[in-house]
Order: structure tokens, then C-alpha cells, then sequence
């Protein structure tokens, strides 16, 4: 996977100061943190969601496996 140095960070912020303007860049900056800030939050969410039905999973095989050894203990 490459990786992004220093410089290239510099020479693309200055190309999107270029581009966008002095007084255009802080907002785009802005609407950038904020969708990056969705994204994170939506991520969150669906590993919490994910998190509780496997755990939800994991509980419905402990109580399965629970009551197959209540059931031979019966039996014997």
C-alpha cells in the first residue's frame, strides 16, 4: 500500500489553495471534516450493529448448548 509523505500533503493542499481560493479552502475544509465525520459515525454504527448480533448470536448458541447438557443430565 503507498504511503503519503509530508510533501505530498503540502503540494496538494497548496494546489487545492490554488484552486479553490483563500477564502474557499476553509469551507471546503469544513464540508470535507464534516462528511468524513458522517462516514466515521456511520461506520460506528454498523460495528455496534454488527457487535450486538453477533453477540446475540453467541447467546442464542450458549443457551442451545445449555440445554442439550440440561437434557442429558436428565436423561442419565
Amino acid at each position: 500500500m503507498p504511503q503519503i509523505g509530508w510533501l505530498e500533503i503540502l503540494s496538494i493542499i497548496i494546489i487545492a489553495i490554488l484552486v479553490l481560493g483563500p477564502k474557499e479552502f476553509p469551507i471546503a475544509l469544513k464540508k470535507i471534516g464534516s462528511y468524513i465525520g458522517k462516514i466515521k459515525n456511520t461506520f460506528s454504527n454498523f460495528q455496534k450493529e454488527l457487535s450486538s448480533a453477533t453477540k446475540e448470536i453467541d447467546l442464542n448458541e450458549d443457551i442451545i448448548s445449555s440445554k442439550k447438557k440440561i437434557n442429558k443430565d436428565i436423561e442419565k
